[in-house]
């Protein structure tokens, strides 16, 4: 029986039951190496593209960003999506990137090639700042057929990951939300704890104390406290001790974003090429962009954005529920049209009106 929960929100996350992972006969997504991948990118995590746009320093990185964009490790995050299925943009000057995360050193990971965070960020015409909207991983959507015939129906949002690689998620995105991905971000989350430990900590609150379910069983405190890389990435995990699950996650993820660019905006990372630099190698191995992505002129965009400008929220759902044998979240039909309308509009305070109802 599935539980009710609010429709939005960007600080208490709607009820839901532990989320399953994916299982899938599919053949997974030809990846890199790791160690390949590590030495040829010197690249971001999480939101460092929004932390590349923190404040005034972004034009003295600039140089260096047009060295490192040639290094990065590129996807074909487009490649067979057709051109008359794809949203047209209502406003041109919006950016919305499409964030893909998933956790390799995950001690719960079983399954193969999976997607565990999916966040849509949408940047406005304006660039005073950024909305991330999680759509989580369990959600159930029509998945469009990818071009090795799998697909074609109804199903966790994740599977489009491992059905179709990259290019067949965007799809599914773009046909749930009807909001056109003009950059693709791919995460692995495992990289906090280097990237959070490259800051000297972040500052995070616990809203209630709890014990790690995995070793070495790290205590979680409530309230306010500063964590290092180890201890961050622990908490981002964390999701069978709560009611709400996987939405529990959630919630820790966009926690450790938020306090990740928090710190590197106020703590002078852009001023200091030695700091900057630091930064930056710290995270080497952990992201890929789409082949059409600059990060100078993502940079440039954002330059405005600090960590009190981001906006989180989560994807209308009314809570969880079953298809069949399938533990799954459910959209709620009634309120997602408008939610993603209101972005495609580039309408924020319709959105965040809207992510205010109950």
């Amino acid at each position: 029986m599935s539980r009710r929960s609010p429709s939005v929100q960007a600080s208490q996350p709607p009820a839901a039951d532990e989320a399953q992972i994916l299982e899938t006969d599919a053949e997974p997504p030809k990846t890199p190496s790791r160690g390949r991948r590590r030495a040829k990118r010197i690249a971001l995590i999480g939101a460092l593209v929004f932390v590349l746009l923190a404040g005034g320093g972004v034009v003295a990185v600039g140089l260096y960003l047009r060295s490192v964009d040639s290094s990065i490790e590129r996807v074909d995050a487009f490649e067979d999506i057709p051109e008359a299925e794809r949203p047209v943009k209502a406003e041109p000057e919006v950016k919305n990137f499409l964030i893909l995360g998933s956790d390799t050193r995950d001690p719960e990971a079983t399954a193969g090639s999976r997607t565990d965070t999916i966040i849509l960020a949408h940047i406005p015409k304006s660039r005073a700042s950024a909305q991330l909207i999680s759509i989580p991983r369990d959600t159930w959507v029509f998945v469009p057929k990818s071009k090795n015939g799998n697909g074609g129906r109804e199903a966790k949002i994740n599977a489009a990951f491992a059905w179709g690689g990259i290019p067949l998620m965007v799809q599914t995105v773009e046909r749930f939300t009807k909001v056109r991905i003009d950059n693709v971000i791919v995460v692995d989350f495992a990289g906090f704890k280097e990237i959070v430990d490259a800051l000297g900590g972040v500052e995070i609150t616990v809203e209630s104390s709890f014990t790690s379910i995995h070793p070495p069983y790290l205590r979680f405190n409530a309230g306010k406290q500063v964590m290092n890389g180890e201890k961050a990435l622990d908490y981002a995990r964390q999701r069978k001790q709560f009611a709400t699950g996987d939405f529990a996650r959630i919630q820790h993820q966009q926690q450790v974003i938020k306090a990740i660019v928090n710190k590197a905006s106020s703590g002078g990372i852009l001023s200091s090429p030695a700091k900057l630099n630091s930064f930056l190698s710290a995270t080497a191995g952990a992201v890929s962009v789409d082949r059409t992505m600059s990060l100078l002129d993502t940079a440039m965009d954002l330059r405005g954005v600090k960590g009190g400008a981001l906006n989180f929220y989560t994807s209308p759902t009314t809570g969880t529920g079953r298809k069949g044998t399938e533990s799954v979240v459910l959209a709620d039909t009634a309120k997602v049209g408008p939610f993603y309308a209101a972005l495609l509009a580039d309408d924020i305070p319709t959105l965040q009106a809207l992510a205010a109802k109950k």
